[in-house]
């Protein structure tokens, strides 16, 4: 949060020196991003409530909202750049730009405390395993790409005089930001209407429960996800021959194995007794 509000501070006042669009797309995601870290911040902190009289499943379906929100927020910027920098390329006569060494400065600064911010959040990601955290160094990775692009427009209307490269720029960053708000809040939306895990998952978990001992089959796995959390349900076939003890143990194991492959996972089996053979 530190880091974006610093950001925002240098590319106002660059904005405000150099009127370049690509500036002001790079400022609109950097906005985005003190929004979308104390959103997450406080998200992360409500999501890891445990589960109550009124939210019997948790409260983990907080960051999917708070993800939604934050896309349509990065779709109105998103929009807004678009709108402006192509206002600028119809009209007569091209804006011109302005102090383009400050706003050069003030984007290379920007790309080197993005880098290290990176870095840092990568650390947090190899020795905690957060997801969330994993989720927002992809996002200020992405962010690199207004910054050194308007980087490169201030620098080719310096030396080239060719101010149209800022609205192309702007507009290629308002692309990117409608691309970002379309994936964050199409993952929000299937978590919060309860679609079901990802082909990929689902094959895992079917492997994982096919293939574990003493079962005799399985039906009637429903998966879904809300924020970090994977809700598994599942029936599995016992021999009705076994003692309940030892049903109980089978069941029991499987749960474990399916929480070592993910340990995320909040899974309920349900044992269906039947005559074997």
């Amino acid at each position: 949060m530190l880091v974006a509000l610093t950001l925002v501070g240098l590319k106002l006042w660059a904005l405000q020196a150099t009127g370049a669009l690509s500036v002001a797309a790079s400022l609109a995601d950097s906005a985005l991003d003190l929004v979308v870290s104390m959103t997450a911040l406080m998200a992360i902190i409500y999501a890891a409530r445990p589960a109550d009289e009124d939210h019997r499943f948790g409260h983990t379906s907080a960051e999917d909202l708070a993800a939604l929100g934050q896309a349509v927020l990065l779709a109105g910027a998103a929009v807004f750049i678009g709108y402006g920098a192509i206002s600028r390329l119809i009209a007569d006569e091209p804006a011109q730009l302005e102090n383009e060494a400050q706003g050069m400065l003030v984007m290379g600064i920007s790309i080197a405390v993005t880098l290290m911010l990176v870095l840092w959040q990568r650390r947090v990601v190899r020795q905690t395993g957060s997801k969330v955290v994993a989720a927002d160094s992809l996002h200020y990775v992405a962010d690199l790409i207004p910054n050194i692009g308007a980087m490169i427009a201030l620098g080719v209307s310096s030396f080239l005089a060719f101010p149209q490269l800022d609205s192309i720029i702007a507009l290629l960053a308002s692309a990117i930001l409608l691309n970002g708000a379309y994936r964050i809040g199409g993952a929000a939306f299937d978590a919060l209407m309860d679609r079901s895990a990802d082909a990929k998952t689902l094959e895992k978990l079917e492997g994982i429960i096919s293939g574990w001992p003493g079962l005799h089959g399985f039906h009637d796995l429903k998966t879904r996800t809300a924020g970090t959390t994977l809700f598994v349900q599942v029936h599995i076939e016992l021999d009705g021959a076994q003692t309940l003890q030892q049903a109980h143990d089978i069941s029991r194991a499987l749960k474990q194995g399916l929480l070592e492959a993910f340990p995320k996972a909040d899974v309920i089996i349900h044992k269906d007794l039947i005559r074997a053979g």
